[in-house]
C-alpha cells in the first residue's frame, strides 16, 4: 500500500529509489512556471498536437509552451551542468552546437548568406505530438524588434517567413510548416 503523504515536487516523477532527501540544486529557485510542471506527474501531462501548436503559433503565446515534467526536469540538470563546465549555455550552444567563434557577425543581409544561418534539430523539444519535428534556426544576425512590443517587426517576419517558405515550406508543403 503507498503513502498517503504528498511527495515533495523534486521527488514527482523520480523512481522510488533514486529519491533524494534534498533538492537538487538544479531545482532549488524554479519559477512559478516551472514549478508547476515540475509538480506534475507526467501521466497527467497533455502532449500538444499539430493543430494546438499551430494555434499557439498563430496567437503569439509561445509561453504557452512546456516541456513534459520528466524531460523538463531532465533538461534543467543538463543546463545546471552545462553552466557549471561551460559557464553559460549559450557559451556551449556557440562553440560546441554551432562552432561559431565570438565575435559573432554576419558576412551579409539577414538570410542571404549560408554561413550566417545553422538550422538545428531541438535538443529538447516542448511536449509535442512525437511526429511533430521541432527545428531552431539561429543567426548570426539580429532579426528587427519593435521597441514598443518587443515583438519582430513586420519586416523581421516576414524575412523569416520568406526564409522558412524556401527551405522547409517549398519542400514538405507549407501547411506542415509553422514559425514562432
Amino acid at each position: 500500500m503507498g503513502s498517503t503523504t504528498p511527495l515533495p515536487y523534486w521527488q514527482i516523477n523520480v523512481p522510488e529509489p533514486l529519491r533524494v532527501a534534498q533538492c537538487p540544486p538544479f531545482l532549488a529557485t524554479l519559477n512559478a512556471k516551472d514549478m508547476a510542471i515540475i509538480s506534475t506527474p507526467d501521466s497527467q501531462y497533455h502532449v500538444l498536437t499539430w493543430s494546438e501548436v499551430q494555434k499557439i503559433i498563430a496567437d503569439n503565446r509561445i509561453d504557452l509552451f512546456q516541456r513534459v515534467p520528466s524531460e523538463l526536469r531532465r533538461y534543467l540538470a543538463y543546463n545546471y551542468r552545462l553552466k557549471k563546465e561551460y559557464g553559460s549555455v549559450m557559451e556551449f550552444v556557440l562553440t560546441k552546437r554551432l562552432g561559431w567563434k565570438e565575435p559573432i557577425g554576419a558576412d551579409e543581409r539577414p538570410f542571404e548568406k549560408e554561413s550566417d544561418v545553422k538550422v538545428l534539430w531541438n535538443d529538447w523539444p516542448y511536449g509535442i505530438d512525437e511526429k511533430i519535428a521541432h527545428l531552431v534556426i539561429w543567426t548570426k544576425f539580429e532579426l528587427e524588434e519593435d521597441p514598443t512590443t518587443d515583438d519582430l517587426t513586420i519586416h523581421a517576419r516576414k524575412q523569416i517567413d520568406d526564409f522558412v517558405d524556401e527551405t522547409f515550406g517549398n519542400k514538405v508543403g507549407k501547411e506542415n510548416v509553422c514559425i514562432f
